[in-house]
């Protein structure tokens, strides 16, 4: 039986070609066709825009809309993302099952799942070098665990071909072995300390993907996306799971993605994911 354990303990993360089938990805798409949609209405409603862009192509439609009003353009949605296309993504069995080999059993869906439309050549979606549990050591409420005692893997898929022209991620292999570092404020996110992160930048490998593709990483590895140099918008989905046996250390609980000892316990269709919300 194929393990995933040993690269992603040693390097830090695994990539699994193909494994949400395009039906899938195709609902995703239609998902945020309607987020842009839902954008495009309330541009029209508040006099911010006169032309609903509705013939522009998904890849760059929200782009048209905001160009002239980026300091009002969405860097990302989250709350958002109760929409039954998105269940036969984030609940994938196949990813679960990659998953369960690091996590055992008992797997939430962590309270930060997001979809993100970086924009061309534009800051404020060009997320910096950092570790995930950077963020959540912003957020952690307090108590016993520690940021670097959570048992997560992140998860990561675009719905678009990534490429390094439109602004892949990047990894630095190995690095979740550091711990928590230090990381610094930057005007839109946070971004690791120079003297941590500049030593270990010539090791950057860049993370090519197809929509279908997903890659697991560890919640502590670095990674940033690279600047968009297209004219179109690099639309991504990213996600995370938790040892649902552990506190999330923020105030929201996540939902149950699977459960061994209870499965009636999980979130078992679109329609029960719809009907949910970012708890």
């Amino acid at each position: 039986m194929q393990t995933h354990v040993d690269p992603f303990n040693g390097r830090g993360y695994v990539v699994l070609r193909g494994v949400i089938e395009p039906a899938a990805v195709r609902a995703a798409r239609r998902e945020m066709e309607g987020l842009v949609e839902e954008q495009a209405a309330k541009l029209l409603a508040a006099g911010k825009i006169r032309d609903p862009w509705k013939d522009e192509p998904f890849a760059t439609r929200l782009y048209r809309l905001y160009e002239n009003c980026l300091d009002v353009a969405p860097k990302s949605f989250r709350q958002e993302l109760h929409r039954p296309g998105l269940f036969g993504v984030f609940f994938h069995p196949k990813v679960l099952d990659v998953v369960e080999e690091f996590l055992g059993g008992e797997i939430r869906l962590y309270p930060n799942y997001t979809a993100r439309p970086k924009f061309p050549e534009w800051e404020g979606t060009q997320v910096l070098w950092h570790q995930d549990g950077g963020y959540t050591e912003q957020v952690a409420d307090g108590g016993e665990q520690t940021v670097e005692q959570l048992r997560m893997v992140n998860a990561w898929t675009p719905l678009v071909p990534a490429r390094v022209a439109n602004g892949c991620m990047q990894f630095i292999p190995g690095t979740h072995a550091l711990g928590v570092v230090p990381h610094t404020k930057r005007r839109h996110y946070l971004e690791i300390a120079d003297e941590v992160l500049r030593p270990r930048l010539s090791q950057a490998v860049d993370i090519e993907l197809d929509p279908g593709d997903v890659v697991l990483f560890h919640n502590l590895l670095f990674h940033q996306g690279k600047p968009n140099r297209t004219q179109q918008i690099r639309w991504s989905l990213d996600w995370r799971y938790q040892d649902a046996t552990q506190p999330t250390l923020r105030k929201e609980s996540g939902h149950p993605a699977r459960s061994r000892r209870d499965p009636e316990r999980a979130v078992q269709n679109a329609e029960q994911w719809a009907r949910l919300s970012f708890t």
